[in-house]
């Protein structure tokens, strides 16, 4: 079921300063269990309170290292990140990362390149407004599927509002490559007892989250590309996840996904690995603790950029 690293996810340790042998170790309940998850590995961003952007590399049974990117945003300004992509092939350039993020009430493209030697350039940053009234934002997550280097080359935006509103909208391209603007806007209700997300699957027809809720039930959130939208929702545990404020996951193998749990109060964090969902059926295995302090205030999706990126296929 599941696999071992992929060439994307070793594209990724160089962008990021992290060597394959050099991951954030996990403690397996059993040998068997980080037998089964040996190689699948899941990038943890983060947005540290003074701005800056640092990253964890979770693996079962290896090392730890981390990357820290200073001065990447104001200090404490904020909220809410989805995914940053990161693209090591810029000329003249260490590479480029970048993904949306609200800071403050308001949603902005945001990105900057590093330096060969692997600064932060302070002479290129890249942002720009989206607009404002993201202020009661409580997950934003940018969906990318792209069969690379065929079409289509889709980009959808999610967002939950602390009303529990689920809201889609489908990016128009210009040129078939540059998004240049967010249509289409659809939207769907009853998600009110959800804390956060993590998205699972990325696919032609469907997103798939998977998602807690404030009272420990865990479900899994498919999303047909079909108008208007109408999500399907399946449960997959009924108790003992509402601890997690941020829930980090990446592909392990074919079907499998690795998925991290933060707990914002401990400033800790716990590894699973799932099978391919299927409801109460889908398979969970806990992967033990992660050592190491959990203490920024807003974790994300750190990922190779779309067109290497193995699509999530987790449900």
């Amino acid at each position: 079921m599941f696999g071992r690293l992929s060439k994307a996810a070793v594209a990724a340790f160089l962008v990021v300063g992290i060597t394959p042998g050099a991951a954030q170790a996990v403690g397996a309940g059993t040998s068997a269990t980080a037998q089964a998850s040996a190689g699948c590995y899941v990038h943890v961003g983060s947005v540290t309170a003074a701005g800056d952007h640092a990253g964890k590399l979770v693996t079962v049974g290896a090392a730890s290292t981390d990357r820290l990117d200073t001065g990447v945003y104001p200090p404490g300004a904020v909220r809410v990140s989805g995914s940053m992509q990161a693209d090591p092939d810029v000329i003249g350039y260490g590479a480029w990362i970048g993904g949306y993020t609200v800071l403050g009430s308001s949603m902005y493209s945001t990105s900057y390149y590093l330096t060969l030697d692997g600064d932060v350039d302070r002479t290129r940053p890249t942002t720009y407004l989206v607009g404002g009234g993201w202020g009661d934002t409580t997950f934003f997550e940018t969906t990318r599927f792209w069969a690379y280097p065929k079409p289509p080359n889709l980009t959808t935006q999610y967002q939950l509002r602390a009303n529990g509103t689920l809201s889609r909208w489908e990016m128009q391209y210009n040129n078939g490559n540059s998004p240049v603007k967010w249509a289409n806007k659809q939207s769907a209700t009853g998600f009110a007892s959800v804390k956060t997300m993590a998205m699972i699957s990325q696919t032609l027809t469907y997103d798939t989250f998977l998602a807690n809720t404030r009272s420990g039930a865990l479900y899994t959130i498919r999303i047909p590309r079909t108008s208007p939208m109408k999500p399907i929702v399946k449960k997959v545990r009924g108790s003992s996840w509402q601890a997690f404020d941020a829930l980090v996951a990446e592909k392990c193998g074919q079907y499998g996904t690795m998925l991290v749990g933060i707990d914002k109060d401990t400033k800790s964090a716990y590894a699973y690995a799932l099978g391919h969902a299927n409801g109460t059926s889908t398979v969970i295995q806990g992967l033990g603790k992660v050592p190491g302090t959990f203490a920024d205030p807003v974790y994300f999706r750190r990922q190779i950029r779309e067109g290497d990126a193995q699509m999530l296929f987790g449900e």
